[in-house]
């Protein structure tokens, strides 16, 4: 779907080809070839609601000052029908565009229409698009790195699919190799601790208390019938035992976060399947496989990576890089057009020869993104929280969302970018009051659907938006607001196309703040009908909106607060 922004750019950038195109016919501009016609907003209000630079860059190939090319596109511009008011050329040869002060009335119709379709986008074209996200290794609760991992994949994933992709949510879990071995071992220590012998826990081994309760839980439900039995099959039953406890918790967990995965996808299953030795065999016959010192060896460095990796031990065991090739290439093969992966800032070393990888297996290696997220501190009393009162270690998501809610810990976890640290003050996201930015964008809309409530309480109701007299709304308040709605669109376009949830975020913010400085200063239900009821259509549209952006977050949009 076009938002009216988005089609008001294509109209001018057509009205602006065709004006080049005869300019040229009459000699004012030279011969040339004619890029791609951009039609940007720009930053400053003053420079008019949109502008070109369009005679800057034809100025070398044509061979003329770019302020004479601009001259020439105006005097030929034909502006019936496109809105504009006027057309002025700034600095060295900008061509900037006013409309009329009307052009953002259109957008209501639009928003009434559309409702909740408003803003959705057919950039994605219908392409397979999976968004793998936490993959938390199974042998532990989520923390806060697991939590910002959630939020942002899933909201991303909500973007995408608004976007016009079809998509995909997938959680990787590793449940194969060392790390289940030692996790077997530390169950294995807590179990026979549980039966009085007195053993010490390796320091290498998981030392959380949720193992301890783990291995109770066990011993309540089977007994010591492991006591006696051989330490491989007594490491491993513990371990399955456990594992699939520790699954079942994460899934509630982020089930109660809001995430809900298509797709559970086992590391195991790659062993079992043959899909790891497979994906050795297609390395080795293109060539990026080589022995060295009774090891197999990847070819990285063909890749730009600054060192070969290995993929096989001298051992004969494959490691954990042999295996995430294997998957990646599963994930291809099952057909997904563009695989984006959400990681820990750690992980940042294994970015490029995962993409190498891609690209030694046939496939594009921009068809991979990774996401790379930084770290989260907690903040209490302006303190760093670093011990979780309950496990003494960590804060867990499931803790943070007890204390917080699940609402204000998605958004603070979006509202910045990936890449930047993020600092979450829970005192803030508790809070009742506008400096709570989640607080902030939903009493807007709790404010909307209390106007709305009253007007039912006197008997009236929200008028068709065709019966309304849109020119009525001329106050800067009203075009402000009428103006951000008419760039929702284009907000979701930006934010898939730059796998960014923090805009929406940011967007609904900026929106919220604009409805709240119009309804502080003008009211709504008023004596005069006719401008009641334009108002009224518009400040629907506002609660329109802001409830799409907060569901594509996985916010609620409540009616009361």
């Amino acid at each position: 779907m076009q938002g009216l922004v988005e089609t008001i750019r294509k109209t001018l950038a057509q009205g602006v080809q065709k004006a080049i195109e005869g300019a040229m016919e009459k000699g004012s501009i030279n011969q040339v070839e004619i890029p791609e016609v951009v039609i940007e907003v720009p930053r400053e209000k003053g420079h008019g609601d949109f502008a070109s630079n369009l005679a800057m860059q034809l100025a070398r190939s044509a061979k003329m000052a770019p302020r004479k090319i601009a001259e020439a596109i105006v005097d030929n511009l034909d502006l019936k029908g496109t809105g504009v008011e006027r057309v002025e050329i700034a600095g060295p040869g900008f061509i900037n565009f006013y409309l009329e002060p009307g052009w953002v009335y259109g957008v209501m119709p639009l928003i009434s229409s559309e409702d909740r379709n408003y803003g959705r986008q057919e950039i994605g074209d219908g392409r397979r698009v999976q968004v793998e996200f936490v993959s938390a290794n199974p042998t532990g609760l989520l923390h806060m790195g697991n939590a910002r991992g959630a939020a942002l994949g899933d909201s991303l994933a909500a973007i995408l699919d608004f976007a016009g992709y079809r998509v995909s949510r997938e959680y990787y879990i590793n449940d194969a190799g060392n790390q289940i071995e030692n996790f077997g071992r530390s169950l294995e220590v807590r179990f026979l601790q549980q039966l009085g012998q007195d053993i010490a826990m390796p320091e290498e081994g998981y030392h959380g208390e949720d193992i301890t309760d783990t291995v109770k839980g066990y011993i309540e439900k089977h007994g010591r019938e492991l006591a006696d039995a051989e330490e491989a099959v007594r490491r491993q039953t513990l371990a399955a035992y456990a594992l699939q406890e520790k699954l079942a918790q994460i899934k509630s967990t982020l089930l109660d976060f809001g995430v809900v995965y298509d797709e559970w996808f086992s590391e195991q299953s790659l062993h079992d399947s043959g899909a790891i030795q497979k994906t050795l065999d297609e390395l080795h016959k293109r060539g990026f496989i080589y022995e060295n010192e009774n090891a197999l060896w990847f070819k990285a460095t063909d890749f730009g990576d600054e060192k070969d990796e290995v993929l096989v031990r001298s051992s004969g065991i494959p490691t954990y890089f042999a295996a995430d090739i294997a998957y990646h290439w599963n994930k291809f093969e099952r057909g997904f057009d563009w695989v984006i992966d959400i990681w820990g800032a750690d992980h940042h070393g294994h970015v490029n020869r995962m993409k190498g990888s891609m690209e030694a297996l046939g496939y594009n290696r921009d068809n991979l993104h990774i996401i790379l997220m930084q770290l989260v501190r907690l903040y209490r009393g302006g303190e760093i929280v670093r011990m979780s009162k309950r496990t003494g270690q960590f804060v867990t998501l499931e803790e943070l969302v007890e204390e917080v809610g699940r609402d204000a810990a998605r958004y603070f976890f979006v509202m910045r970018s990936p890449d930047s640290h993020l600092e979450f003050d829970l005192d803030l996201a508790k809070s009742q009051t506008n400096d709570n930015p989640v607080f902030y964008i939903q009493y807007a809309h709790a404010r909307i659907c209390s106007i709305l409530r009253q007007l039912q309480e006197q008997g009236r109701f929200l008028p068709p938006v065709e019966n309304i007299n849109a020119s009525l709304l001329t106050e800067e308040a009203e075009l402000a607001l009428l103006r951000k709605l008419a760039d929702f669109p284009e907000e979701i376009a930006s934010a898939a196309e730059l796998l960014s949830p923090h805009r929406i975020a940011r967007y609904m913010h900026d929106l919220a703040g604009l409805f709240h400085s119009f309804y502080n200063s003008h009211r709504v239900i008023t004596e005069n009908e006719e401008l009641s009821n334009t108002r009224l259509v518009l400040v629907n549209c506002v609660r329109i909106v802001l409830r799409n952006a907060l569901g594509l977050l996985g916010l609620t949009a409540p009616e009361k607060m």
